[in-house]
């Protein structure tokens, strides 16, 4: 049953998060996103309520042919396939009948073949920083009102692969299972972040909405 009036908002996200950013940015006309692990141009998206808005950004993923429907749907974009790490190097990307499961990471993956869900193939691939794919298609000093981080457990390496001199985003948004604030600030992510000058400012069950102090 679908539960829909006059007075309701759609959202893309899995769970809300496009939402808590509308907020936000109501009244931005034309911002820009950096979207780490994009997936697909509408489904699970934090960003695509912003293209919708006039905005536009940066999708990353790594899936081989993951920019094909982005070209399609979101021509005004700049979409790039590419796996982000902490540095270049080969790994292990798994890939599962559902892409939204796709993943670096061998236990992670052995998790989600156990269940429900099937693997597919495995293929290696050379990862890049994200700092390498900003400066290459970007000026330095660019905004960016926000950043989209779900990479299945590598939300860390893409943070440490960012340059921070060169890009400090206003709003990042990266994958968090806990909900209690304790064991949150107790994370790798958390502390990185916290280190470089931003606060805890929203959370989801799956994900944390960090904000630059300044």
């Amino acid at each position: 049953m679908t539960l829909r009036d006059g007075h309701s908002r759609k959202s893309y996200s899995q769970e809300g998060e496009d939402l808590i950013l509308h907020r936000v940015f109501e009244t931005v006309d034309r911002g820009f996103y950096v979207d780490v692990g994009a997936h697909h141009p509408k489904r699970f998206s934090n960003t695509f309520i912003f293209y919708q808005r006039g905005w536009s950004g940066i999708n990353i993923d790594a899936m081989p042919g993951s920019m094909e429907p982005f070209k399609r749907l979101r021509p005004r974009d700049i979409n790039v396939e590419a796996a982000i790490a902490s540095s270049p190097r080969e790994m292990t990307f798994f890939v599962f009948d559902d892409p939204a499961l796709n993943c670096f990471g061998r236990e992670l993956a052995e998790r989600r073949w156990q269940g429900a869900y099937s693997l597919k193939q495995e293929i290696q691939i050379v990862t890049q920083t994200l700092g390498e794919v900003l400066h290459r298609h970007l000026s330095t000093g660019q905004k960016i009102n926000f950043l989209s981080i779900d990479v299945e457990g590598l939300d860390l390496e893409v943070l440490q692969s960012n340059d921070w001199s060169a890009f400090r985003p206003e709003y990042i948004l990266a994958e968090c299972a806990e909900m209690d604030l304790e064991q949150i600030q107790k994370g790798s992510v958390y502390q990185f972040l916290a280190e470089r000058g931003y606060s805890l400012f929203a959370k989801t069950l799956s994900t944390a909405v960090f904000k630059a102090n300044e």
